[in-house]
């Protein structure tokens, strides 16, 4: 059974706008007392929030396919219609957010930072709202907008000061285990450890967080191993540790090999070379791995490298171990430190809605623009006022204008938005629009003059 998931699809909805309502009010001796249609009500975010209870996207594994509520259609009698609830969905610290073609959109660290991945739709306004002096009885509404819907990568980075690197079965889960309260699967056969531990460590008045990395071995970089599946888990730490097991049996190792192996698949996946390095020389316990320890101690250094002799079985240098590694970490942390109160959050561009462009491509005019779209979505076009109306503010910002600017004539074929959901109609130009010169304007009654 999947227990842990660092790494998944999300398909999510937010809730589409509710309707708006055209309505006359009536009442004995009232026949026409005027719109009084309301609005639709606003479709629900889809919302990401980091809670540090939720420690892997195991949920999103079961359940990829997530949806907002709707907004309600508006009533009449002024009565607006009920806002669709937000869908909340909880996230580990540390999650990246990336579209499919790996443009990443946003960076959750911390507890508490918020996203707002899909966005509702807008409710569509009711005839009330649409009423004006020149238009007093609209028998029109305009339709709620759809909400967002996008399809997203989940990927899990932990969030820790320190990280374990190393072969399999070098001592690592027994390491975390010996200085802090976790409790990994410690087993004397390789890729024991299937998931990164966390473990909080104490030393003095430094508190710090421990990963135990899956084993790394040659060409993880690219994909062997459990590499790759965890190599992500390295690129928040602070810290990197190398632990090497000094008592391997295997007659092809030496701790300098595995030392220098580990490096190289570090270096292919890249980003990490500004991080700190210790060396942890493990298992001395065992007579032979004591003498091989001392015998290699000052070659590690030799390269730079701050090196310690431990045993996770016997306890022996853990003390020194976990104070040196405080050390580090308490550099790592005033040289890295952000602004108080500053999440990493990164936003997606924001589309500009006043603009719009109109085009001659392949003997028709096509006008593309976040304002137009969307008044095109907003129009009921079974109701032949409210055409007239998206006629009315298509003009109104310069569209009709701009084609004839361009050579358009009456029977002009004109397309609106992209070709998934674009509209096409033949124009026919004409005063405000379309509106004779002898009639009113679109919405008004006669029946309502003088009142």
């Amino acid at each position: 059974m999947v227990t842990f998931v660092d790494r998944v699809v999300v398909y999510a909805a937010a809730g589409d706008g509710g309707h708006g309502v055209a309505s006359i009010h009536r009442e004995k001796f009232k026949p026409l007392g005027g719109p009084d249609g309301g609005n639709g009500g606003r479709g629900g975010d889809v919302v990401l929030v980091v809670d540090p209870s939720t420690t892997t996207l195991l949920e999103f594994h079961h359940s990829p396919h997530r949806r907002a509520g709707s907004g309600r259609q508006g009533q009449g009698g002024h009565r607006n219609g009920a806002f669709g609830d937000d869908l909340v969905l909880t996230v580990p610290d540390g999650t990246v957010v990336s579209l499919p073609n790996g443009e990443q959109i946003a960076d959750l660290v911390g507890a508490g930072t918020r996203f707002v991945l899909a966005k509702g739709g807008r409710g569509g306004l009711g005839n009330a709202s649409l009423a004006s002096p020149r238009r007093r009885a609209p028998g029109f509404a305009l339709l709620g907008e759809s909400g967002d819907s996008l399809e997203v990568v989940l990927e899990l980075k932990t969030v820790a000061d320190v990280a374990l690197v190393g072969y399999p079965s070098a001592g690592k889960s027994s390491l975390i285990a010996a200085i802090s309260a976790a409790r990994p699967k410690v087993a004397d056969y390789p890729f024991t450890t299937l998931v990164p531990n966390l473990g909080v460590v104490s030393a003095g008045s430094t508190i710090y967080t421990v990963a135990d990395v899956p084993g790394l071995i040659p060409g993880a970089a690219e994909g062997k191993g459990l590499g790759l599946e965890f190599l992500r888990h390295v690129e928040r730490c602070s810290v990197l540790v190398h632990v090497i097991d000094c008592a391997t049996l295997e007659s092809d190792r030496d701790p300098l090999h595995d030392l220098d192996v580990i490096e190289a698949e570090l270096a292919a996946y890249g980003g990490l070379s500004d991080r700190p390095r210790l060396v942890v020389l493990n298992k001395i316990d065992v007579p032979e791995a004591r003498d091989l320890a001392e015998l290699i101690k000052a070659d590690v250094v030799a390269r730079g490298l701050d090196c310690y002799e431990v045993s996770a079985v016997s306890h022996e240098g853990l003390r020194t171990l976990t104070f040196a590694l405080a050390e580090v970490v308490k550099a790592a942390r005033k040289a890295a430190a952000p602004a108080e109160g500053v999440r990493q959050i990164i936003r997606p561009v924001a589309i500009d809605d006043s603009g719009f462009t109109v085009a001659l491509e392949d003997g028709r005019y096509r006008v593309r623009g976040e304002r137009p779209r969307r008044w095109v979505r907003q129009t009921d076009f079974s109701n032949d006022e409210a055409v007239g109306y998206l006629a009315d503010r298509l003009a109104r910002i310069g569209i009709e204008a701009e084609l004839l600017r361009l050579g358009a004539t009456a029977g002009a074929e004109v397309v609106i938005g992209d070709e998934d959901d674009a509209v096409v109609f033949d124009w026919v130009p004409s005063v405000a629009a379309g509106v004779a010169p002898d009639s009113g304007p679109r919405g008004s009654d006669v029946r309502l003059e003088g009142r």
